[in-house]
């Protein structure tokens, strides 16, 4: 791993530095590609309790860079969730390393496969992983603006069947 890179379990001193980086890449990366009201909700679905929630029930990543939290991802039931990479650390590696991390944590807990949602941002970064999208999704985030996703799998090499 290069240096000054660390990928490690979350702890309770981590919820306001990956707060401000899930909401932060949200604003750059969701901002114009969705309405506001969905830019609304995705800060919502990923709030400091739910982030909590989520440790709770499951696991979650950090990754550091020389002491900065630049990214992180969760595991819970089998699914993947809140993968968010800071936009200035985007395509440099760091969200495929942490990806790696995550499927292997499915793989050791006998998952055959990995779920989870692609928003619009993340379907390319996704489909390159070999990720199969299997449903078009919708939400309705009220006055007329939509949430669009999708929900999606990979099978995972040395998962039990």
């Amino acid at each position: 791993m290069a240096r000054g890179i660390a990928i490690r379990s979350f702890r309770e001193a981590d919820l306001v530095p990956v707060g401000r980086l899930i909401h932060r890449t949200i604003e750059i990366c969701y901002s114009g590609v969705y309405p506001p009201r969905a830019v609304r909700f995705f800060k919502e679905f990923h709030s400091g309790e739910k982030i909590l929630e989520r440790r709770r029930k499951g696991e979650i990543l950090v990754v550091e860079k020389e002491g900065r939290v630049i990214a992180t991802g969760s595991v819970v039931a089998g699914e993947i969730f809140g993968v968010f990479v800071h936009p200035g650390f985007q395509k440099h590696g760091y969200g495929r390393l942490l990806m790696d991390r995550l499927e292997d944590r499915l793989r050791a807990g006998g998952r055959p496969s990995a779920e989870l949602s692609v928003s619009l941002p993340s379907r390319r970064f996704y489909e390159n992983r070999g990720y199969e999208l299997l449903e078009e999704c919708s939400i309705d985030v009220g006055e007329g603006q939509r949430l669009d996703f999708w929900k999606a799998a990979k099978k995972l090499a040395g998962g039990e069947d």
